[in-house]
């Protein structure tokens, strides 16, 4: 088991019909990191919704002959997603989400797990609702489809939906006239927006993607905070900024964003880096390299030879042709071939007779890093002193982060010392938690998977699959 991805979006607005499609489509490549299991674009033709999504990464799901089915258009949302909620495997569960209603239709796609989505859900079913997947997107959908039967613009539903929807949600959303963008209270995931030199503006989970379709970056969307993009400019509606106290996910800065992103105006590279050199202080190693393990341990492997001023060097290489959801083959009936192997190499020359400083950015169950330290024990090593860039995992995350339970944590059954036997390593330190503070320079984070306080409600029922079973039996 090991720490995956969330979900990523972005929604496109164009004064006049342009190649939208296209526009989102480079915006999923550079948050595909956010998302290997599914993709999806769809496309408002003068109101009229083209859509397309499947399984796959977004170089599979949209081949050229495929892009080029898709109209122009004013705008599109698109989206990537790994599954925290809802089977990944399920074609069902692509989004962008389509809905048809008695006012019209919209097409939204979302970041983030409702810590209440179980309740909802139930309450929603009392009433006639019937689901078609497992994710709560679907619930978000029919909250505001609710909203917009009673309200005069889809703003307004949106708005009146948002403080019945408890927990991580960053959102687009798109009418036939216009698109918004939505970023619930506590400001659990990311959002930001800018805008090219044609006028069109983009919304997109990470500042990287923004960058990478020809816009300037012009700020995050506040917490509570909802943006709409129409033919006369955008408005900013912020009733629902201050209802609650701000609670940024710590994991965005340590794993899930790429480096070259700024969240929240910090920059996630300067942020790894940091914690690389506060683990050289609060837990140093004689050693003779240091090396991360690709690619979200090289930032913070950088930090800690800065700080330590011992060498900086590349002991692993990453396969980049395997994706996070590689599956291996049955070998003659023998067991699966080893995924580490395959995915990561190292470096004999680097590491054969030298005592390595491993970065790393987690350890959730400790089979991943166990085989690590092997590779490099296979490769030479003399001694392998291992350091994680961020605290223990110790409690469940109920907002996006792929960890349900305890009972697959490592750190909850042993201490760190128990935890360097059973990998392998000669020594393990963390990071403490008042180093994620001094590496981002924020108090306001989200740190409940390190320390068991969550700023929302517990949900009653919290397996991953709370709706599979009954999705089954329809």
């Amino acid at each position: 088991m090991s720490i995956h991805e969330e979900c990523g979006v972005i929604g496109v607005f164009s004064p006049e019909p342009t190649d939208a499609a296209g526009i989102v489509y480079g915006g999923l490549y550079a948050l595909q990191h956010r998302g290997q299991e599914s993709c999806g674009i769809v496309v408002s033709d003068d109101g009229v919704f083209v859509s397309h999504k499947d399984l796959g990464l977004v170089g599979e799901i949209f081949a050229p002959e495929t892009l080029a089915k898709l109209p122009r258009g004013t705008m599109a949302v698109g989206h990537v997603r790994y599954a925290t909620t809802g089977g990944g495997n399920n074609r069902a569960n692509c989004q962008p989400i389509e809905v048809n209603h008695v006012k019209g239709h919209m097409a939204i796609a979302h970041n983030g797990n409702l810590a209440n989505a179980a309740e909802l859900r139930s309450a929603l079913e009392l009433n006639g609702a019937i689901f078609h997947t497992t994710s709560d997107t679907e619930t978000i959908a029919y909250m505001v489809t609710r909203e917009r039967l009673r309200t005069p613009s889809i703003e307004d539903a949106l708005s009146a939906a948002m403080p019945h929807l408890d927990g991580a949600y960053s959102l687009v959303l798109m009418s036939p006239q216009k698109l918004l963008c939505a970023r619930d209270p506590y400001g659990f995931r990311p959002l930001c927006y800018g805008r090219r030199e044609d006028g069109i503006w983009v919304a997109a989970s990470e500042s990287c993607a923004v960058r990478a379709v020809g816009a300037e970056f012009i700020r995050d969307v506040e917490p509570g905070e909802i943006l709409v993009f129409t033919k006369d400019g955008i408005t900013s509606r912020r009733e629902h900024c201050g209802e609650r106290p701000r609670r940024f996910c710590a994991f965005e800065y340590i794993y899930f964003a790429r480096p070259d992103s700024v969240l929240d105006g910090v920059s996630v590279h300067r942020a790894r880096r940091e914690a690389g050199r506060i683990l050289a202080r609060e837990c140093p190693a004689e050693a003779d390299l240091v090396i991360g393990v690709p690619d979200s341990g090289l930032d913070a492997a950088l930090g800690f030879a800065e700080e330590s001023g011992i060498p900086y060097g590349i002991g692993l290489i990453k396969n980049k042709y395997v994706g996070r959801t590689f599956i291996a083959p049955e070998e003659n009936g023998h067991g699966r071939l080893d995924q580490v192997k395959i995915k990561l190499s190292a470096i004999e020359e680097s590491v054969r007779g030298r005592r390595i400083v491993l970065i790393d950015d987690s350890i959730v169950r400790g089979t991943t890093s166990g085989r690590i330290v092997g590779l490099l024990r296979e490769a030479g090593a003399r001694e392998i002193h291992m350091r994680i860039s961020s605290p223990p995992f110790v409690s469940p995350c109920y907002y996006g982060t792929d960890i349900d339970s305890k009972e697959h944590l490592i750190a909850v059954k042993h201490t760190v010392g128990e935890i360097a036997r059973i990998i392998g390593a000669d020594s393990l330190g963390y990071l403490p938690i008042k180093g994620l503070r001094e590496m981002t320079g924020r108090d306001d984070l989200c740190t409940a998977c390190f320390d068991g306080q969550y700023p929302t409600k517990v949900p009653a029922d919290t397996r991953k699959d709370r709706f599979e079973a009954r999705i089954a039996r329809k």
